[in-house]
C-alpha cells in the first residue's frame, strides 16, 4: 500500500482514481494512485440466494447499500478527501440481470445471476429449428441461459403485471453496472440510465458490429427496447455522483469484470491474453478491431472501447466452476478448512492417482455449451485418497484452461505467447505450475493482482486525462512471478486424453424433461 498523505513535489495534494467492483460474491472499492498502485481497499460480501436447484439470485438493494459502504470505507482508509478523487470507474459481474421501477427505484424481483440456469427451456424454445446459433452471427453469442436477454424475458413472463408495466415504460433493465451508475448519479432524481459496449455485448440483444440494440433480436426474444439503457463507450464521463462519499466526482468508466481485467493487464495488442481465476474462470484474447466469429465454441465479445475510438474485440472462453470447486470442497464436502489448504493437501501426493474431476455443476460452458452436463469424478479406485481428489480439483481448472486456449488457436490462428493471470486462485503456486505445464506456455502474474478494479480505474483515468494514453498504462505493468512449463510432452498428451474422456462422461446426464 502506498501512503496517501504524501503531497507530490509541488506540495499540491495527491490525486487518485476510485474503482467500484460489483462482483458475484462481494462489492468492493479500491483507490489507486498514478502508478496504478493500491492505496486502500474496502470490501463487503452479499447474500447468495438459491430458491431452487440451478437458480441463483442477489438482492440488488443490499448490493447498492454495500457499494455505498465500501466507497465510504475505502476513502476513510486512504484518509483522502473526495476532492482528491478525479474519477470513479465501475466494473461488474456480467450478465446478472435486474429490472427496477423507474419511479420508485425499487427492484421488481431479485437480480438473476449469470450462473442461473432457469432460462434453459426458454433458450431451447427461442432456438427454434436453428438451435444455439440462432443469433450468433449478429451478437457473437450462443443462445444460452448464461446471457441477460432470456433472463429479462423470464422476468417479464413470470412477475405478475410486469409485462404491462414494461409496456407503459415504467420499468428499467440493467446489468449491475447500469444499476450502480443509475444509483450513483441520483437514482430517481435524474440518475443516468446507461451501459457500456462490453456489458451490452453480453445481453444477446446488441449487434456486435453496430454496437446498438438490435430491434429484430429484441422482438424475437420478447424484450421491449423501452427497458434498455443507452449504450456508451467504456471510457467516457457518464455523469457525476450525487450525494454519498464521492458527491460531485465524475463517473467515467464501465467495463464488465473480465474485460476490465483484460484492460488492467494492459493486453492492448492483438494476441495478448489474460485469464482471471475467480468463482469461475474467464480467458480473453485481444483480436484487435476485428470481431472474429467463433466456430470452436468461444464467445466473440467487445474487449473495450475508449471514447470515440474504434472498438477492440476479444475472443472469450468461460469456465463456470473453478474457485467455486475449491469452495465446494471446503463448504459442502468438509475436506479442507480453508481454500489455501487445498494446495498443501494436493502437494502431499505425486499425481492425481488416476482420478479426474470435471465440475460441470451447472452444465459445461466453453467450448461445449452443454447445459445437460453434470459434474463427475472418474478413474476412482481404492488407491485414491482425498489428496488425489484435491490434486484433481486443481488440475480441473488447468485442463479447462487448456481446452479454451486450443479453441482460441483454432478460431484465430494465433498462438497465445504468454498467459497473464489474475484473481484469487493465482496465489496457488501448484495450480499456476499445472497451467504452465498443461498449456506448454509461460504463465505470468503481475504485481497488482487487483486487475479488474485496476482496469476500471485505468479506463476512468483515461476518460478524464489522469493518464494520457495506453502507453502510460503499459509502463505501470510489473511482473511479480512467472511459471514455465516443466512437463514431459508425452505425459501431457496422455493425461489430456484422459481429461477429454472424463469430460465426455458428464454429457447427457439430464434429459430434456428434467
Amino acid at each position: 500500500m502506498t501512503d496517501a498523505h504524501e503531497a507530490d513535489t509541488e506540495g499540491t495534494p495527491r490525486e487518485y482514481i476510485a474503482a467500484i467492483d460489483q462482483g458475484t460474491t462481494s462489492s468492493r472499492c479500491i483507490v489507486f494512485d498514478r502508478d496504478g498502485r493500491v492505496v486502500s481497499v474496502d470490501q463487503k460480501e452479499h447474500e447468495q440466494i438459491f430458491p431452487r436447484p440451478g437458480w441463483v439470485e442477489h438482492d440488488a438493494a443490499e448490493i447498492w447499500t454495500n457499494v455505498q459502504e465500501v466507497v465510504a470505507g475505502a476513502l476513510a482508509k486512504a484518509r483522502i478527501a473526495k476532492e482528491q478523487v478525479k474519477a470513479i470507474g465501475i466494473t461488474n459481474q456480467r450478465e446478472t440481470t435486474l429490472l427496477w421501477d423507474r419511479n420508485t427505484g425499487e427492484p421488481v424481483h431479485n437480480a438473476i445471476v449469470w450462473q442461473d440456469t432457469r432460462t434453459d427451456a426458454l433458450c431451447r424454445e427461442l432456438g427454434r429449428n436453428v438451435g444455439q446459433d440462432r443469433f450468433r452471427r449478429d451478437t457473437g453469442l450462443p443462445l444460452a441461459s448464461y446471457f441477460a436477454g432470456p433472463k429479462i424475458r423470464w422476468l417479464l413472463d413470470n412477475v405478475e403485471g410486469l409485462k404491462e408495466r414494461a409496456e407503459r415504460g415504467e420499468i428499467m433493465f440493467g446489468t449491475m453496472d447500469s444499476w450502480v451508475i443509475w444509483n450513483l448519479t441520483g437514482g430517481t432524481d435524474g440518475g443516468v440510465h446507461v451501459t457500456d459496449v462490453t456489458n451490452a455485448s453480453r445481453t444477446l440483444l446488441m449487434g456486435l458490429r453496430s454496437l446498438q440494440w438490435d430491434e429484430k433480436i429484441c422482438a424475437s426474444i420478447g424484450v421491449p427496447t423501452s427497458l434498455l439503457p443507452e449504450i456508451r463507450s467504456s471510457a467516457e464521463v457518464f455523469g457525476t455522483a450525487k450525494g454519498g462519499a464521492l458527491d460531485g466526482v465524475p463517473v467515467a468508466s464501465a467495463l464488465g469484470d473480465q474485460q476490465a481485467a483484460l484492460f488492467g493487464q494492459t493486453c492492448f495488442s492483438v494476441g495478448e491474453g489474460k485469464s482471471t481465476y475467480g468463482t469461475g474462470t474467464f480467458l480473453l484474447m485481444n483480436t484487435g478491431t476485428r470481431a472474429i466469429n467463433s466456430y470452436a465454441g468461444l464467445v466473440t465479445t467487445v474487449g473495450y472501447r475508449i471514447g470515440d475510438q474504434d472498438p477492440v474485440y476479444a475472443l472469450e472462453g468461460s469456465i463456470a466452476v473453478t474457485g467455486a470447486l475449491v469452495q465446494w470442497m471446503r463448504d459442502q464436502m468438509g475436506l479442507i478448512n480453508s481454500a489455501a489448504e487445498i494446495e498443501t493437501l494436493a502437494r502431499s501426493v505425486e499425481d492425481n492417482g488416476g482420478a479426474y474431476f470435471v465440475p460441470a455443476f451447472s452444465g459445461l460452458f466453453a467450448p461445449y455449451w452443454r447445459s445437460d452436463a453434470r459434474g463427475v469424478i472418474t478413474g476412482l479406485t481404492r488407491y485414491v485418497t482425498k489428496a488425489h481428489i484435491a490434486r484433481a480439483v486443481l488440475e480441473a481448472t488447468a485442463w479447462q484452461t487448456r481446452e479454451i486456449v486450443d479453441a482460441m488457436k483454432k478460431d484465430s490462428g494465433m498462438e497465445l505467447t504468454t498467459l497473464k493471470v489474475d484473481g484469487g486462485m493465482t496465489s496457488n503456486n501448484l495450480l499456476m505450475q499445472n497451467i504452465a505445464d498443461f498449456l506448454d506456455a509461460p504463465v505470468v502474474r503481475p504485481m497488482v493482482s487487483e486487475t479488474t478494479c485496476l482496469g476500471a480505474a485505468y479506463a476512468a483515468g483515461l476518460a478524464v486525462g489522469f493518464w494520457n494514453d495506453v502507453e502510460d498504462l503499459r509502463a505501470n505493468w510489473r511482473r511479480a512471478a512467472e511459471w514455465t512449463p516443466q512437463m514431459d510432452a508425452a505425459e501431457r498428451d496422455r493425461a489430456y486424453k484422459y481429461w477429454l474422456k472424463a469430460v465426455q462422461r458428464t454429457m447427457g446426464w439430464l434429459d430434456e424433461e428434467s
